[in-house]
């Protein structure tokens, strides 16, 4: 149901030193200016995700995974990076075809030295993208008031338009349900872990009500056996959405299907329950009217909250993994996090 999910899973490494020291060479190649055929001063931005390694060019944006594997993804084996890159390119051309641009091999030539896009074997398989500065992104654009009302609309009938084009897929409600029961009795968990010191009885509120939409044949299984999933982006959030000329969405979920069969008014719900907290809580409005038009479809107001309250309380339980993860930073910033969330989980959504 969602992409929150992704974070119960543990990261385990790929096979030790010989892989990180293989990870390492790679990086500080990709690291150097020469390597693009660009002038030595020019300089690259090295960005880390928990997954991937992301090297900046002025022009260029070049994706790396890292041998990681956990209980959603394993990409120990270069052949499962090359399908992923491969995925990930055909996946986001849906909403950003003039962004992702292919993928390309960092090959082992005969004398041992790496070349990006060069002969020999490839030792591993990068996405390459054109550059997308900070700016253009709304998480960017809303914290500095740059957002009107008439850029959000576009973005919202672009995004209304690519559900409106995918297939339904045709799959018990009950599997979707039973995903979505797991998602919320994990978040629970460490949400009433005692070294976060939660309202347990808000916790327990919050959990209870959301198990409750999420019974078998109870009201989210009757709203998807209405209107079944589509294959949706899987985390639309504000910095994945592209402002800046014509909307685009990038960064899509790209190495689980299941998490990417959402309710389109789920998906553009989440969209909204981060702008608003990031202070823009007309966003949401626009997007659930723009989807409403495009699909001829609207969900109750029940389940409407429903899907509202799911991602927050998944996101909270995110923010803690965060601030559980070694090594521990801004820990302030997860638990204020976490804190907010469960704000947004227990109030009603703006109604435009």
């Amino acid at each position: 149901m969602a992409s929150c999910a992704a974070w119960v899973a543990e990261t385990g490494g790929a096979s030790g030193s010989e892989a990180d020291g293989a990870l390492a060479a790679s990086v500080a190649l990709l690291s150097r200016p020469e390597t693009y055929g660009l002038p030595a001063d020019t300089p690259v931005a090295v960005r880390e995700t928990r997954t991937s390694f992301v090297f900046l060019t002025p022009t260029e944006a070049y994706k790396l995974k890292k041998p990681i594997r956990d209980a959603l993804m394993d990409f120990t084996t270069l052949a499962a990076r090359r399908r992923n890159a491969e995925e990930e390119t055909r996946l986001n051309a849906r909403l950003a075809a003039t962004v992702y641009l292919g993928v390309v091999p960092l090959a082992r030539a005969a004398d041992g030295g790496l070349a990006l896009g060069g002969p020999g074997e490839p030792v591993d398989w990068l996405v390459r993208m054109r550059r997308l500065f900070d700016d253009g992104f709304l998480d960017r654009a809303l914290a500095e008031r740059r957002v009107d009302r008439r850029s959000i609309e576009a973005a919202a009938e672009r995004l209304a338009g690519f559900y409106a084009r995918q297939t339904l897929v045709a799959a018990a409600p009950a599997e979707h349900v039973a995903a979505a029961r797991r998602q919320i009795l994990a978040a629970r968990a460490i949400l009433l872990h005692p070294r976060f010191g939660l309202s347990r009885r808000r916790v327990t509120r919050l959990c209870g009500s959301l198990l409750h939409v999420a019974r078998d044949g109870g009201p989210l299984a009757r709203r998807l056996a209405l209107r079944p999933p589509v294959e949706g982006h899987g985390d639309l959030r504000p910095e994945h959405v592209w402002l800046d000329g014509a909307p685009l969405a990038i960064d899509c979920l790209e190495f689980s299907r299941p998490l990417r069969l959402v309710d389109p008014f789920d998906e553009l719900g989440f969209l909204g329950l981060e702008c608003e907290r990031l202070g823009a809580p007309w966003v949401g409005p626009i997007l659930l009217d723009a989807a409403t038009r495009a699909l001829d479809d609207r969900p109750t107001p029940d389940i409407l909250r429903h899907y509202r309250s799911f991602r927050a309380v998944l996101r909270a339980a995110l923010a803690l993994r965060h601030y559980l993860e070694p090594p521990r930073r801004e820990p302030k910033r997860w638990m204020a996090q976490a804190k907010a969330y469960l704000r947004l989980a227990a109030a009603d959504p703006p109604r435009g």
